[in-house]
């Protein structure tokens, strides 16, 4: 029978063979496709869950556990102090996870996450919290300890509860995520096999396939020399919606990638290794067109000119690294995840924050330079208060110790429209901060197009 077949397959014309195996090559190609198809429908199915039920009741039971934590601060706080601005945050707090609870419920498939045990449990925190409140300014007292003890195993309990709850969701999370990747995997190799199989049967579309795939990989080899040259703008236009297609898009990101690495690698300040100009105008402008809210504190030190002058560059490189890591470890110690630290060049810093951590950070900023500023001076020099030097002009002046002027402009008041209007606005804050004596943080407060004036804090 396979001798018969052979024989009749060999009495066909060229083109009949190319045509059949062009045949093979399509039916094949449409079980591949199905294959694919439903493959990726399953891989589709598994995400949107994925997106839809896991990610949010993780991401909700988190906050859940920080709002209660924050509840109880507030409250303790209010209970000492008895600040109506900590009862109303403590209030807020309860009721973000009010509204935490609503969220869970609005989820879909929630069956498992006990939804009402949590919010009775929360009740109950919040009633002991209430009833025991008036105790907490007496610590000591029996009733104080008596409240404290029950709210803390309420605390526990919900907040156990709560773990639980995210452990199980992020468990769940974790086997989708493994179920894809046996899918994927088994798609792969399922269409590796069928592909081994259509070249096999199909001798006839040998040459048709090697064009198909050697041109595309010949493009690639190209445009990988011109990156091994640095050359980063040569677009791949490869048109194949296959894998090489996929790749090729793929090469293409890293390419753009590989020159904004190049480029920030290029920009940075050689001393110290933070970011330069470029990358903080990037980061401005990304944050200026996403609509976030940011407050810019452009950070220079005063005097470090004569300091210079006096003591040589060695030791005023010192001051610029220590000037840096006190930065650095500032956003550390008070910042936020999101803060971005650069090195515009000499002594002339940025920190790009929140305009709620501004005040927190620029404080810390100048506590911890004005406390480390006086090991880098002569004992002789730091007791008379001042060095001797010469102005730009050459004029002999005495300047005083180092201080550090902070220049802050947010976007709390008015509408920042590049990073170049930022530049211009912090400057002149700068300009104004280098005439208060000592270190000091200035706060841009005033509207677009309007007179107000600027806050000034020491």
């Amino acid at each position: 029978m396979i001798k018969k077949i052979i024989f009749h397959f060999l009495r066909l014309t060229i083109a009949k063979k190319m045509l059949l195996g062009y045949l093979t090559l399509v039916v094949l190609f449409f079980l591949i496709s199905a294959f694919s198809i439903s493959s990726l429908e399953r891989l589709n199915n598994i995400n949107r869950v994925i997106i839809s039920l896991d990610v949010p009741l993780v991401e909700t039971v988190d906050k859940m556990v920080d709002a209660l934590i924050s509840q109880e601060l507030y409250a303790r706080r209010y209970a000492i102090l008895r600040s109506s601005e900590m009862l109303n945050l403590s209030r807020e707090k309860s009721e973000e996870l009010d509204t935490l609870v609503k969220k869970l419920r609005s989820l879909p498939i929630t069956e498992n996450v006990p939804i009402e045990r949590i919010s009775t449990l929360h009740s109950e925190y919040q009633a002991l919290f209430m009833g025991g409140i008036q105790y907490f300014r007496d610590p000591s007292s029996p009733s104080a300890k008596k409240y404290d003890s029950a709210i803390k195993k309420k605390q526990e309990e919900l907040i156990g509860l709560i773990k639980e709850v995210s452990f199980r969701a992020r468990k769940d999370q974790n086997e989708k995520t493994l179920m894809s990747s046996r899918i994927g995997i088994s798609a792969f190799r399922t269409t590796l096999f069928l592909c081994i199989i259509s070249i096999i049967l199909s001798i006839g579309a040998t040459v048709l396939i090697t064009r198909s795939i050697a041109l595309p990989i010949s493009h690639l080899k190209f445009a990988t020399q011109n990156i091994s040259e640095g050359k980063f703008d040569l677009i791949n236009e490869i048109k194949n919606k296959d894998e090489i297609g996929d790749l090729s898009n793929a090469f293409n990101e890293m390419t753009g990638r590989l020159k904004r690495l190049e480029e920030m690698y290029l920009d940075a300040n050689p001393l110290t290794k933070l970011p330069g100009s470029v990358a903080i105008q990037n980061v401005l402008n990304k944050r200026i067109e996403s609509n976030s809210s940011l407050a810019l504190c452009y950070i220079d030190l005063d005097n470090f000119k004569a300091f210079n002058d006096k003591y040589g560059y060695a030791r005023g490189n010192q001051v610029i690294m220590a000037t840096s890591k006190i930065v650095e470890k500032c956003v550390i110690e008070v910042g936020t995840s999101d803060d971005f630290v650069g090195h515009v060049g000499g002594d002339d810093f940025v920190l790009i924050t929140t305009p709620e951590n501004f005040r927190k950070s620029c404080n810390y900023i100048i506590e911890a330079f004005d406390n480390t500023i006086p090991n880098f001076y002569d004992p002789s020099d730091l007791n008379r208060g001042f060095i001797t030097g010469k102005t730009r002009e050459g004029v002999d002046l005495q300047f005083p110790t180092m201080s550090i002027s902070i220049a802050v402009v947010t976007n709390l008041v008015r509408r920042l429209t590049n990073a170049i209007e930022v530049g211009e606005i912090a400057a002149e804050l700068k300009k104004y901060a280098k005439t208060i004596r000592g270190s000091v943080y200035v706060v841009d407060k005033r509207r677009k197009d309007t007179t107000e004036g600027s806050e000034g804090s020491v």
